[in-house]
């Protein structure tokens, strides 16, 4: 009679295929299930987190990013564009040589308005900058000014979903999820992807702007609360010890993974189980990521924290520092939430407070990553989600203008001090260059070493890209590609 074991070992297929042929089985294992695990996901029997960090496509420029989003459409026309053409034009209808376009509002027959802003060159690059900025304009050689951006979203809704999707329907993954789903996180005590806002107006679409779309939720944006304690509900009840605590959450796990296993494909679900084993890990982590004390007079005064016009987005922009510094993946900054950029009267009024409350802190982010080594290694990004028109509306104000705007990069291996693209005479078309939000996002995945033609997830079947497969890397921005 064979020898009966009555405690037989069985094995999970990992392991069979590590303990077979010498372990080959495992490497095909691993490009089977992504491509981007590295090798500590093949060697260990653990559960691989999905944001376990992942090797690039190629070698990135940037390792983190930093969107700095002017919620409502800045006007390119009185920042970064200068148009002398809406000068001489002023008061009078655009000449029909200007192709027409939809506007929001209608008025497109409306005069020219010209702009009230002094413009100066500045830096070594002679970047021309209006007077609303100086102090980002001390930043000049480090900006890379696109002036040919469009988007097709004429209202606030399609233009905001599309600069974070790429789509002008919700639905689709965020420009964060899609970073975080191809590199993972290098920090597993914080969120990979997180997102502020500078009032407590909900952003248009709100956290739909920071979905994850089709993706597991696992990939979606941590909104972190405008006031008070930036993670609240995190810190354990003081009798509990951390002993008790790991005995709690292990046996809710046990709980959960047994109802997941029933269920499989909820990543809603599965999101909610992350999270409880992340909310443990960040208790001794998140506190001292946004507990501002520890900076320096010196750091507080430079972001504007002091004064109350700049306090709001200098406390998110320092946070935001501290995030990449701790090796946060993807923040999102936004400025103006509830479309406050949106000037379709009194742009002056609106434009200069605006200008007013962002200006300081984002210069002081630029110079703070850079003092600190950061800044090489951060792709920043500012712009909204599209520019003003020429013409005016209401008599004082500009409308929205998604067929040709401006936005800026920084770090992260963009070559600064330049300006790419062109608009035509009165800033209405781009004209040269032409970069649409699927461009900007390729090139920005580009940046962080991911090649967009690669990052692909399936959904129902359809392979599914950030781009929707019409985006191409706009390489002259970018240094030795």
């Amino acid at each position: 009679m064979k020898n009966h074991n009555p405690n037989p070992v069985y094995r999970s297929r990992r392991q069979m295929l590590l303990q077979s042929g010498a372990g080959f089985g495992a490497l095909a294992l691993a490009s089977l299930i992504d491509g981007s695990f590295g090798s500590n996901a093949i060697a260990s029997d653990k559960p691989v987190s999905p944001l376990t960090a992942k090797l690039a496509h190629h070698t990135a420029r940037a390792k983190s990013v930093i969107f700095l989003f002017m919620e409502g459409g800045p006007s390119h026309l009185d920042t970064f564009d200068p148009k002398p053409a809406i000068q001489e034009l002023a008061g009078k209808p655009l000449p029909a040589s200007f192709a027409r376009v939809i506007t929001a509002m209608g008025e497109f027959e409306s005069p020219v308005l010209p702009s009230k802003r002094k413009w100066k060159q500045h830096g070594q690059s002679g970047l021309w900058i209006s007077d609303w900025l100086p102090n980002i304009a001390q930043h000049a050689d480090e900006l890379a000014v696109i002036r040919s951006c469009w988007t097709n979203g004429i209202n606030h809704s399609g233009g905001v979903c599309q600069m974070n999707s790429g789509s002008q329907f919700a639905g689709r993954p965020s420009l964060g999820s899609w970073v975080t789903y191809g590199l993972g996180t290098e920090n597993d005590n914080l969120p990979a992807f997180v997102v502020m806002q500078d009032t407590k107006t909900t952003v248009t679409n709100g956290p739909r702007n920071w979905s994850a779309g089709f993706m597991p939720a696992v990939y979606q944006g941590t909104a972190l609360q405008v006031e008070g304690t930036p993670f609240p509900n995190l810190a354990p009840a003081k009798q509990v010890t951390s002993e008790q605590q790991r005995l709690e959450l292990d046996f809710i796990n046990s709980i959960n993974s047994k109802h997941l296993r029933e269920r499989s494909g909820n990543s809603d679900l599965e999101a909610r189980i992350g999270s409880y084993e992340l909310a443990y890990q960040m208790q001794s982590s998140a506190p001292d990521a946004v507990d501002l004390a520890h900076e320096s007079a010196q750091t507080l005064e430079m972001y504007g924290i002091n004064n109350p016009a700049t306090a709001a987005y200098g406390r998110n922009l320092l946070m935001a520092r501290r995030m990449v510094e701790r090796g946060v993946r993807f923040v999102q900054c936004y400025h103006g939430a509830g479309s406050k950029w949106d000037a379709h009267s009194k742009i002056e009024t609106n434009h200069t407070k605006m200008c007013a409350e962002m200006d300081q802190p984002v210069a002081a982010l630029l110079t703070d990553l850079k003092q600190r080594g950061l800044l090489d290694q951060t792709l920043v990004i500012w712009g909204g989600e599209f520019g003003r028109t020429p013409q005016s509306e209401k008599g004082d104000g500009r409308d929205h203008n998604p067929t040709g705007f401006t936005m800026w990069l920084a770090g992260g291996g963009v070559r600064g001090g330049q300006v790419y693209g062109a608009t035509d005479e009165v800033g209405l078309h781009a004209v040269e260059d032409r970069l649409h939000v699927h461009d900007l996002h390729s090139t920005i995945l580009h940046l962080v070493g991911v090649d967009h033609k690669k990052l692909v997830y399936l959904h129902k079947g359809r392979p599914e890209r950030i781009d929707q497969n019409e985006g191409r890397v706009y390489t002259k921005i970018a240094k030795d590609i």
